[in-house]
């Protein structure tokens, strides 16, 4: 089977089984389904459902087995070297370990390289194990998981902070209704409804701690200046620490650039456990002139104790992609201005920031996907520091906030009815309809 062959069939099954099975779910709640995709095997609670539901899994099952597998075998660092790898961003900030678990459950048999997420050790136990639920559908290969960390301020660590009892009660409270993560909520004693725990329980009216990953958008809508900025730098001896668990494969750090100190500070306190990635990733923005002057001098920090590949994360419009079409086009500027530069140090590329279902267009028209650098530059290399390697130029796509989105309303919708702390293999409409949003992001990529 080609590569491309497997995930354009199973989206199209996804796609003609949803449409026709759960075509009226816009206009009636969809029916409760007791079904169960486990180990032990698979369960209905009344035998007119069970022919039904044994069905649906059969052949969710079947489908996954028979076609993503295939699809997904290469490694990830094959994925890099050839330019369609993709990387899942749960969030810097973004702590809600149930949403992240079936986010990296969906995102793993949609084909996803690595999974990126809080250096927090719940949170990275919580993409493991949506991982393993995953690989127990279908004997996929593991994607790397990574942890995030920044050297100094940075909008990715940063959470929104009020108090609702200043709130007036007549405000019409625009931060509930701009924020694209749910964690602004005024009905917590009314709902009931918990996102981050095991046990329906009572929430906190204001800021949802957990699922508030740090977008920025509420502050400047509220009408009466009560919400502000909290942020942090995670700890590097901790981290440290956590590197050395066997189920982390990389690490990002986020830096302006700017303040090379910091860098450095950070880089030492990691010490040795930086032997222990497979992969080092440095999220910056775009500093113009001075970008790739930062970037040779972080790499030669790194170089005496860099034991593994590295990457370069151009962070367009950070948090952004969710936004609209527009977004995307920083990211894929910054990767036409480092596909030109000169001097670049050793490193992958990969975009991030503001991407979203447009960015594969985008990069195509400038020539730059699964493009290698004797193409794009017309087999002159001269002009680029490179090791020769006939890699792809630009290595894959990070998608944060749009791939949280298009996933996460379904899952909203599943919450909504059988609970915030639902597990979506546990309930078969669900998951196929976030694979099906899932592999209408990753295929694109994959699929040549």
């Amino acid at each position: 089977m080609k590569t491309g062959c497997g995930i354009m069939a199973l989206r199209y099954f996804c796609t003609t089984n949803i449409s026709s099975r759960y075509h009226d779910a816009s206009t009636k709640t969809l029916a409760p389904s007791s079904l169960f995709l486990t180990n032990s095997g698979m369960h209905s609670s009344t035998p007119e459902t069970n022919t039904k539901n044994k069905s649906t899994a059969d052949n969710l099952k079947s489908i996954v087995n028979t076609l993503v597998l295939p699809s997904i075998s290469s490694s990830p660092l094959h994925s890099l070297h050839k330019g369609n790898w993709v990387k899942l961003i749960c969030g810097a900030s973004f702590e809600d370990v149930v949403d992240i678990r079936n986010l990296s459950l969906v995102y793993t048999l949609a084909g996803v390289d690595c999974i990126d997420c809080a250096a927090d050790a719940s949170v990275v136990s919580a993409v493991n194990e949506g991982i393993e639920a995953a690989r127990d559908i279908v004997c996929v290969r593991r994607p790397w998981v990574m942890i995030s960390v920044n050297d100094d301020k940075d909008l990715h660590f940063r959470k929104a902070e009020f108090d609702p009892e200043d709130c007036p009660a007549d405000c019409s409270r625009p931060c509930e209704n701009v924020c694209p993560a749910s964690a602004i909520s005024f009905l917590g004693k009314s709902l009931g409804i918990s996102y981050n725990t095991e046990a329906p329980s009572v929430l906190k009216d204001g800021i949802i701690t957990e699922r508030c990953y740090g977008c920025g958008r509420c502050v400047p809508v509220c009408p009466y200046d009560k919400i502000r900025e909290v942020t942090y730098v995670r700890d590097a001896i901790t981290t440290a620490d956590l590197i050395q668990r066997d189920d982390i494969d990389a690490m990002e750090i986020h830096t302006s650039g700017r303040q090379s100190n910091l860098f450095k500070q950070l880089w030492s306190a990691l010490g040795d456990s930086v032997g222990y990635l497979k992969l080092v990733a440095v999220s910056l923005p775009n500093g113009g002139d001075s970008t790739i002057s930062s970037m040779n001098y972080m790499f030669s920090i790194m170089k005496p104790n860099l034991q593994s590949f590295n990457l370069w994360q151009l962070d367009g419009r950070p948090m952004s992609g969710d936004i609209g079409r527009g977004a995307t086009k920083e990211s894929i500027a910054f990767a036409v201005q480092l596909a030109k530069a000169k001097e670049r140090p050793p490193g992958f590329l990969q975009l991030a920031g503001g991407t979203n279902a447009h960015t594969i267009e985008g990069l195509k028209k400038e020539g730059l996907f699964q493009t290698t650098i004797s193409e794009y530059l017309h087999d002159d290399e001269s002009q680029i520091n490179s090791s020769g390697s006939p890699h792809a130029l630009i290595g894959g796509i990070a998608y944060g906030g749009y791939a949280r989105k298009i996933v996460g309303r379904i899952l909203r919708s599943m919450q909504s009815e059988h609970g915030g702390a639902a597990s979506i293999e546990d309930h078969s409409e669900y998951l196929l309809m976030a694979l099906k949003e899932a592999l209408a992001l990753v295929g694109p990529v994959k699929c040549l």
